[in-house]
């Protein structure tokens, strides 16, 4: 019997003592997302990108208690050999390691075919083998491309707009065939744009943050395209739910407030709550080709809120001042006068 459905009912999972695999762990929502998941009472192992300096990325900035309640495994999701010995005995699967910059994209699009499609064939036919419980995928809003029409639900076409957009598009359908052909347990989240602590300077938000406590002007891309920007805290939120989940097998459910905002909105927003008049620009190195850039994504958030029974719960005041709180306390670590691809 399926373990997550009993009929149509809903059963909440106990997640004590559940083994759960995280691929991406080191990465911003990655780091988040072990963090509830040990605070659930889940035993996670948490699978970084292998570096020489033993350097676990955003897992640094747990409290102790949560570094020591996980096991860390170093590798490469491009590498099949080492994904199926680590997801062998494992329960619960959330795959979220992925290449993600997208001017880095059009530089390096190959390196993007091999981590985000190759490296997702790899956790899917591991966990496959394994026989687990559930499998979390993560998409991307940017999957949809300029929107035809919002807000953007589950049925709007997919549009590769970008090498990044192309390969997340690619890495999408490969799940979707593992549960086609294999039945295999999956779910994807697509998630509009999330935003908070931890989160790189390749982000806008914290670019803004970091040029804005830095420099006396704030240099961005386009200023026109409009963003649905959701608190990381509710995202993982949407992860979580979406692994809960009892009748949602092999579907895509998107993950984003209903809300719009230009680029130059979240720019007069940020600046406002820091109490900080600068001039924005438009620098034109940072903006996209025309024909790649997204103009508009705007979360039709139904599915979510039927199907998994999520709802955003961070106001965008609160998950600003947040994330301004931190990049503060981190400053030291941004490299605002530099463009980070």
């Amino acid at each position: 019997m399926d373990p997550f459905q009993v009929g149509r009912r809903k059963i909440k999972l106990n997640w004590s003592g559940k083994r759960v695999f995280v691929t991406g762990a080191s990465g911003f929502i990655g780091s988040h997302l072990c963090e509830a998941l040990i605070e659930l009472g889940a035993e996670v192992t948490a699978m970084i990108h292998y570096n020489s300096r033993g350097d676990w990325g955003n897992l640094e900035y747990l409290h102790p208690k949560h570094k020591t309640a996980l096991r860390v495994v170093a590798g490469n999701v491009e590498d099949s050999d080492f994904v199926n010995r680590q997801i062998r005995g494992q329960q619960i699967i959330f795959h979220l390691a992925s290449l993600i910059g997208i001017p880095y994209s059009y530089m390096a699009p190959l390196s993007y075919v091999r981590t985000n499609v190759e490296g997702t064939l790899n956790v899917m036919e591991a966990a496959r083998q394994a026989g687990v419980e559930r499998v979390v995928h993560t998409s991307t809003s940017e999957t949809y491309g300029t929107a035809i029409y919002t807000p953007i639900n589950e049925a709007h076409p997919l549009q590769a707009q970008s090498p990044y957009s192309a390969s997340k598009i690619g890495a999408d359908k490969v799940v979707e065939s593992y549960y086609r052909t294999f039945n295999l347990p999956v779910i994807t989240i697509r998630p509009f744009n999330t935003y908070g602590p931890r989160q790189s300077a390749r982000a806008v938000i914290p670019t803004i943050i970091s040029q804005a406590l830095t420099q006396s002007e704030i240099h961005l891309g386009s200023l026109d395209p409009v963003r649905d920007i959701t608190y990381v805290l509710d995202t993982i939120q949407g992860f979580i739910k979406g692994a809960e989940a009892n009748a949602s097998k092999g579907e895509t459910v998107n993950i984003g407030t209903g809300t719009g905002l230009t680029i130059g909105e979240i720019a007069s927003k940020v600046l406002s709550l820091m109490d900080i008049k600068k001039p924005v620009i438009t620098e034109e190195q940072r903006v996209r080709p025309e024909n790649s850039e997204v103009f508009e994504l705007i979360c039709d958030n139904t599915a979510a809120k039927q199907k998994l029974g999520w709802f955003p719960k961070y106001s965008l005041e609160d998950g600003l001042q947040m994330t301004i709180e931190f990049i503060k306390g981190h400053i030291h670590e941004f490299k605002p006068s530099q463009y980070n691809v």
